[in-house]
């Protein structure tokens, strides 16, 4: 078999070369009662499955035509737990572990890789899978800052690959109806755009130094990957590494602002541009402005000091305000509007914000098609470049003037060196 020969080819090929032979086929490898045929399935392996992983995971499980066959961590008891999770949703033992990505990206079996490793691998294992010839199901944030978004939708694009960021608000009936609304005219012209987000803040200290264990238990050093070598502590790996520094990306800003700053670009039809403004007025509000004249608002979406929210349409709210009106959505399932009539007739969210399982069914559609994800990579190159440009306003503490065609700070070398990233060896691109 010549090695542009692609695996259905064979099957398809193998499965003609039978016609006539006693052979007895299962009628659901053929594809009946329901079930999808293995010719026709997309298979996946997962690289970092935590507890985001899983419920990611859950949602491929329910989709018929893909089938997960194997897991990639560094650390032994996450990749048992997600090898058990398959095996009894299978009801077999087939699920293969590994302890390092390369034995799921060097699989030719494999179409596509979910990744939901800590911030400090999204990237790097993107681009990694991607050079692999795997398409992408890829958890936010998907960069550490401006340089990774660049490095990451150029290589996608490159490679042609399928990506989708793990934004899965994007595919949420509530938010998609209040994006309509914004993109069709509904509200009149679109003059502001909120977006719920978290408290800035400044790194949090280093965890105390601990031996480090058997590499085969934890292999710290692929845990860490390219992120800077230090210190064991066993707090990182179960879930201790949020507001670390080179671990996590932009002082908690991404971490909501990845799915409300990402819905807010796209009500205000601007996924291949970003704010050229941005001004931190406290580590609760920043503003900022498009060149068009739409302002966009980052303010604290729960907690002390957040404040102009409806209450209880749930986490992660935004709001999209035309000269005609306003509509207010969260991950409850449910939207407000200052004209009720606008949402008659419609559906309501049937399903919470945090729920991934519409959106992993437009990836494996567009890894049919071929078409664009709904958040694909150059969606989040421009929505993270503007988590990360708004990030760095607060910490100089300043007004700062981004150029979205050269992707850098206007007259601002002191803003411009925040934006770059340096790997460390080996686990470089």
């Amino acid at each position: 078999m010549s090695a542009e020969t692609t695996r259905r080819t064979f099957l398809k090929t193998a499965a003609v070369s039978a016609i006539g032979m006693p052979t007895l086929i299962p009628g659901r490898a053929l594809g009946k009662n329901g079930s999808v045929a293995p010719s026709n399935r997309i298979v996946i392996g997962g690289i970092g499955l935590g507890r985001r992983g899983r419920g990611v995971l859950d949602g491929f499980f329910k989709q018929k035509d893909s089938q997960f066959v194997a897991i990639a961590d560094p650390q032994k008891e996450r990749r048992e737990i997600i090898k058990d999770k398959t095996d009894a949703h299978y009801g077999n033992t087939d699920c293969v572990v590994y302890n390092d990505m390369s034995g799921v990206l060097e699989r030719g079996d494999i179409d596509a890789v979910i990744i939901t490793t800590g911030d400090r691998w999204h990237a790097t294992a993107s681009i990694y899978a991607a050079r692999a010839g795997k398409d992408i199901y890829c958890e936010k944030p998907c960069a550490m800052n401006i340089q990774e978004c660049q490095e990451l939708d150029n290589t996608i694009k490159e490679h042609q690959r399928v990506f989708q960021a793990g934004t899965q608000r994007r595919s949420v009936p509530n938010f998609k109806q209040a994006v309509d609304l914004a993109l069709n005219g509904k509200l009149g012209q679109v003059q502001e755009v909120h977006a719920g987000i978290l408290k800035l803040q400044t790194y949090s200290k280093p965890l105390p130094a601990q031996p480090e264990p058997d590499p085969s238990i934890i292999d710290w050093d692929k845990w860490l990957g390219p992120a800077p070598r230090i210190p064991f502590n066993a707090g990182y790996c179960e879930g201790r590494w949020r507001n670390h520094k080179g671990l996590y990306s932009a002082w908690r800003l991404p971490e909501w602002g990845s799915h409300t700053i990402d819905l807010c670009q796209w009500a205000a039809n601007a996924d291949g541009t970003t704010p050229i403004e941005y001004e931190a007025g406290s580590d609760s509000v920043i503003h900022a402005k498009y060149a068009n004249g739409i302002k966009l608002v980052m303010r604290l979406s729960s907690g002390k000091g957040a404040g102009g929210w409806i209450k209880g349409l749930g986490t992660c709210p935004v709001r999209f305000v035309g000269d005609e009106g306003w509509v207010e959505a969260g991950d409850a399932n449910r939207i407000e509007s200052s004209n009720a009539k606008l949402l008659e007739g419609k559906p309501k969210g049937q399903i919470r914000g945090t729920d991934p399982v519409l959106h992993v069914r437009n990836f494996l559609d567009c890894v049919k098609t071929r078409e664009q994800p709904v958040c694909n990579s150059t969606a989040v190159r421009y929505g993270h470049m503007a988590c990360f440009a708004a990030a760095i306003s607060w910490k100089l503490g300043r007004k700062v003037t981004f150029d979205p065609k050269t992707e850098s700070f206007v007259n601002d070398a002191e803003a411009n060196e925040m934006r770059t990233y340096k790997r460390r060896a080996p686990y470089t691109i």
